[in-house]
């Protein structure tokens, strides 16, 4: 292929990403991105000019050389492209799908000051997807240390320390609390953003690389973290923060109302979005309102959409300019028909006779001066109460840390939100013992626990180097 100038790079539009039908997709689970072919991607890849700075490497949590692989990608050299993703990334086709690119790599991209950015991610996902159907699965190191590690929670977090530690060379054990492993990208995103199909493909890299992953074991309860610590070298912990944040508003325990995780969960492992004989594992009404602005929000209200509600409503106390959801997952939302109802607040849950919801009596809202998030806080407008005639009721507020396996474990340290306190290695106060992910940082991304996870393999393998394996002392 001819190298193109500068300025024919500069030429060049951005290009679109395939998709379902809106209307085809409102009815089904099926992924909504289709991916880009060979064509569609090389042709993206060469807006790219290659900036000497790299600012979307700085940009990108798990710090990809993103120039360095859309530069193979542009050349047609998808191989080489897969194997520098590797190398940095431990779930490229996930975060090529769920990773908010626009306010990370893309978001600094310099293509972007004057148009668009290039899409990082939609290439990443084409790479992943690529090296998946043309390239063998990583083979374990020849040589191993002795050191083994136990790693808390198959989610992203741990997922990247163990791929990370099992390339150095250490023996991994991930221990998983539910029946099947990914965490939050089994349980919490549905499977029209992210297919099921694609984390067993990105678990199994990890299996073919030696790492031992066991499912059913709760930390906390089960085992604890004292008795991994005694038992394996180091230990990481990725539980994640699964505690939901409710409404704090009377009628929650009426019979209808969803936290957000329990929504989701039930759709992606229990099959509620299947037609079910007999019943179905999750409550459907024909009016479905979600309170959240969020990316879980935008999921918890699409899935009430497939499932047949007539009326799927995200109610948010700020306008749409505010919300903290993805912007491609909102323009998704918007096309397939779901209704936002801005400057909105609930104040009650009303239940019929026999406990299940009627209604939500809700208060219209204005945004007054800007809260410590920077946003402009929601104050009510007096007098502009009414009733939402709705059947369910989706909190999506967010997520804070799970107490159980900090009960069980005194000598961690927490901060006053009860997450672990971690130094810049993701060490915590006990000894080889680190920490990474929501369980640090409160409810985040998918990316930054990634990253989290990788700046922990490597200060476990720091921590271990001049130490004797335990099994050999």
């Amino acid at each position: 292929m001819t190298a193109l100038t500068p300025k024919e790079r500069l030429a060049i539009d951005r290009v679109k990403m395939p998709e379902q039908d809106a209307k085809q997709r409102a009815c089904n689970f099926t992924e909504v991105n289709l991916g880009l072919t060979q064509e569609r991607a090389m042709e993206e890849a060469q807006r790219c000019i290659a900036c000497k700075n790299k600012p979307c490497v700085d940009g990108c949590p798990v710090a990809v050389r993103i120039p360095e692989f859309i530069t193979a990608v542009a050349a047609g050299n998808f191989e080489e492209a897969a194997r520098i993703l590797r190398v940095d990334n431990a779930l490229p086709a996930t975060t090529g799908r769920v990773c908010p690119q626009e306010v990370q790599c893309e978001g600094v991209c310099v293509r972007g000051k004057k148009g668009h950015p290039v899409a990082i991610g939609w290439l990443e996902r084409f790479v992943a997807d690529w090296a998946a159907e043309h390239m063998p699965k990583e083979h374990p190191p020849t040589t191993t240390t002795g050191f083994r590690v136990a790693v808390v929670g198959s989610g992203p977090g741990g997922l990247t320390t163990a791929g990370e530690l099992a390339r150095l060379g250490h023996k991994v054990h991930i221990f998983e609390a539910l029946h099947d492993t990914g965490g939050v990208l089994r349980y919490g995103i549905p499977e029209f953003r992210l297919p099921k199909a694609v984390v067993d493909r990105e678990v199994e890299n990890l299996r073919t690389l030696g790492v031992v992953i066991e499912c059913n074991v709760i930390v906390g309860r089960t085992l604890t973290v004292d008795e991994l610590a005694v038992a394996f070298d180091a230990v990481f912990i990725a539980n994640g923060a699964g505690l939901p944040m409710f409404l704090d508003v009377p009628g929650e325990n009426f019979k209808g109302v969803y936290s957000a995780n329990e929504y989701l969960t039930r759709v992606n492992l229990m099959g509620a979005g299947q037609d079910l004989k007999g019943g179905t594992p999750i409550a459907r009404g024909e009016t479905v309102v979600v309170f959240g602005g969020g990316n879980v929000a935008m999921d918890g209200v699409r899935t009430a959409k497939r499932l047949g509600a007539a009326h799927a409503i995200c109610a948010y106390r700020r306008t749409r300019a505010e919300m903290p959801a993805r912007s491609e997952e909102i323009a998704h939302a918007e096309e397939e028909g779901i209704e936002f109802h801005y400057l909105l607040a609930p104040l009650e849950i009303l239940a019929d006779a026999k406990g299940w919801v009627r209604a939500v009596r809700v208060q219209k809202m204005q945004l007054g001066e800007p809260d410590a998030s920077g946003r402009r806080r929601p104050m009510p407008i007096a007098g502009s109460e009414f009733e939402m005639p709705c059947q369910i009721v989706v909190v999506a507020l967010g997520t804070t840390a799970n107490p159980l396996l900090t009960n069980a474990t005194p000598a961690l340290k927490l901060n006053k939100w009860q997450n672990i306190v971690v130094d810049a290695k993701q060490a915590t106060a006990m000894a080889g013992v680190f920490a990474g992910g929501d369980i640090v940082r409160g409810g985040a991304t998918v990316i930054l626990a990634m990253g989290d996870g990788k700046v922990a393999a490597f200060g476990i393998d720091e921590y271990l180097k001049n130490k004797i394996p335990k099994h050999q002392a």
